[in-house]
């Protein structure tokens, strides 16, 4: 079985949601439909996916707004975790920053997530000990606090 990295395409749609819903990415405030859209209409360049013998088992996007980089949707299937794909996708997530003049990436993990915290630090990122605010500009139904 080989992994791959490839550039997202929308033939893949279902795919991607269906592993975000299996990795606990999706949160009632945020469609990942919608959440795709908006990544393809700016830096679709900078989402990937990862086939396992041609079938979706990861995603990364990355962004970079002239100064930082950021990495949303970093999702490897569970039954393929713990195999390195998810340090392949952040990796090429860097690589491809890097290649537009990021210095510095940045993510955002729930603190409840302790496994993937985990996982990054594994990885290098470190706590910048600070706070990160929101303000959703888009009011839906689902409870304000998440």
């Amino acid at each position: 079985m080989q992994f791959q990295i490839i550039t997202y395409r929308p033939e893949f749609m279902n795919e991607v949601v269906s592993l975000w819903k299996k990795c606990n990415l999706v949160v009632p405030q945020n469609d990942p439909v919608v959440d795709i859209q908006k990544k393809v209409e700016f830096q679709p360049e900078l989402f990937f996916i990862g086939l396992l013998d041609g079938k979706v088992v990861g995603s990364i996007m990355v962004g970079y707004e002239g100064h930082r980089g950021w990495i949303n949707y970093l999702a490897v299937t569970p039954e393929c975790q713990r195999r390195g794909y998810g340090r392949q996708l952040v990796q090429k997530g860097i690589d491809e920053l890097e290649k537009i003049g990021c210095l510095k990436v940045n993510l955002q993990v729930r603190n409840t997530n302790k496994s993937v915290i985990d996982f990054y630090k594994n990885l290098g990122f470190k706590d910048d000990n600070v706070t990160s605010l929101g303000l959703r500009l888009k009011t839906t139904n689902a409870d304000p606090s998440l």
